[in-house]
């Protein structure tokens, strides 16, 4: 083969590899639609639950102080033990108050003694002035002497009975039924008016203390005070306790009042619930939670709070049309219901919402639905607790 048939062959061949270069590429597969866990909104009735940190106190707190001064003979009490009303706690020395009240007898019998000698004087003089052998200014004279006779011994029973009183105040009973607190004085202390003994306080039923802040209770003022106008005894036992660990209190407790005037320094209510405390479980200072039903809300949409995703500040969620396509929309949440939100607005019942997979959505693009199953089912609505804020709310 010559030269000029072997540069014919290479420029063939180079236009050959030029041409395949310039063929066009085969289209790649489009990708499947990502895969999305969904659920649908569900409509129910919603109560709404509110927790307040709460301090447990004595429905009524005796501070017991002696009424006299004296020496103290002995504690007649065991600390930390049920008093009942009229138990005998403390007994100070009767010796001095006895002396006191055996003289102040004596004071009075001779003043006794005295006015009967007068009045026998006034009734001699009363005959003897109707025939003139006394004047009217000597009868006068005696009558005013047995009036000062009667004032002596009006002056001496008083006597008598006030030192009969701070006798019996060297015995110091309890004034309530309740649990008797640690005595801090001792046999053999001098004591005073002036020196706490010790404190009883009433635990059945058992006093919690909560805060609410000036706006909830402006929304509740109405059915605050509906509920004052109940008895007591009457209202309705709906307010829940629970131990600091979680665990509720087997009873209910009702509201008691609201206290009449806020917090200053916070803006807060106090407002008091009494709990039943038979077997005095609960005891003063202890830490525990309320809970209370505070609004029921009727047809509530409610969605799991994964489906809602938050982007400067706006609230979204993705919704899966009836073609299977993705539709990122704003909603509006309300309360938070256990593991669900309310939705407000922004979303009809019964529209599927995306769970798992939110950030493979974009607008307009097809997606394949599965059914969302939770690890562990949503709390019954009737026990879901909304979380609690601060100052809490009941």
């Amino acid at each position: 083969m010559n030269r000029k048939c072997l540069n014919s062959l290479a420029g063939v061949c180079v236009a050959t590899l030029i041409l395949s270069g310039c063929a066009k590429k085969a289209e790649p597969t489009p990708a499947a639609p990502p895969v999305v866990l969904v659920t649908k909104a569900d409509v129910a009735d919603v109560p709404i639950f509110s927790e307040a940190i709460a301090t447990l106190e004595g429905s009524t707190n005796s501070q017991i102080y002696a009424q006299v001064n004296g020496y103290l003979l002995r504690k007649d009490y065991q600390e930390g033990t049920p008093v009942k009303k009229g138990d005998l706690l403390f007994e100070i020395d009767p010796k001095p108050f006895q002396a006191n009240l055996d003289k102040a007898n004596a004071t009075l019998q001779n003043n006794q003694a005295q006015l009967k000698r007068t009045q026998q004087d006034l009734d001699r003089y009363s005959a003897l002035v109707k025939s003139g052998a006394v004047s009217q200014q000597e009868y006068q004279n005696e009558v005013q002497t047995v009036q000062s006779a009667q004032a002596n011994v009006d002056a001496a029973q008083a006597s008598v009975t006030s030192a009969q009183i701070e006798l019996g105040y060297t015995k110091i009973l309890a004034p309530i039924n309740g649990i008797a607190g640690k005595a801090v004085v001792q046999a053999g202390d001098l004591i005073s008016p002036s020196v706490q003994l010790t404190t009883i306080s009433t635990l059945d039923p058992i006093e919690a203390v909560f805060t609410v802040t000036e706006q909830f209770y402006l929304q509740r003022a109405e059915e605050l005070a509906r509920i004052m106008q109940i008895p007591q005894n009457d209202r309705p036992e709906s307010i829940e306790l629970l131990f600091s660990d979680g665990t509720p209190y087997p009873k209910k407790g009702r509201f008691e009042y609201v206290n009449r005037q806020v917090q200053t320094s916070t803006g807060a209510f106090s407002v008091y619930a009494l709990f039943p405390n038979p077997d005095n479980v609960l005891r003063p200072g202890m830490y525990a939670k309320v809970r209370g039903v505070t609004q029921n809300i009727s047809q509530a949409i409610l969605i799991p709070q994964r489906c809602v995703n938050e982007l400067q500040g706006i609230d979204q969620v993705v919704v899966i049309k009836p073609d299977n396509t993705a539709e990122i929309r704003n909603v509006t949440t309300g309360d938070r219901v256990g593991s669900l939100w309310i939705i407000t607005s922004g979303l009809q019942a019964g529209e599927t919402v995306v769970v798992e997979g939110i950030q493979k959505c974009q607008q307009g693009m097809p997606v394949t639905p599965q059914p969302y199953v939770p690890d562990t089912p949503p709390l019954p609505l009737s026990t879901t607790n909304s979380p609690p804020t601060t100052p809490a709310n009941p």
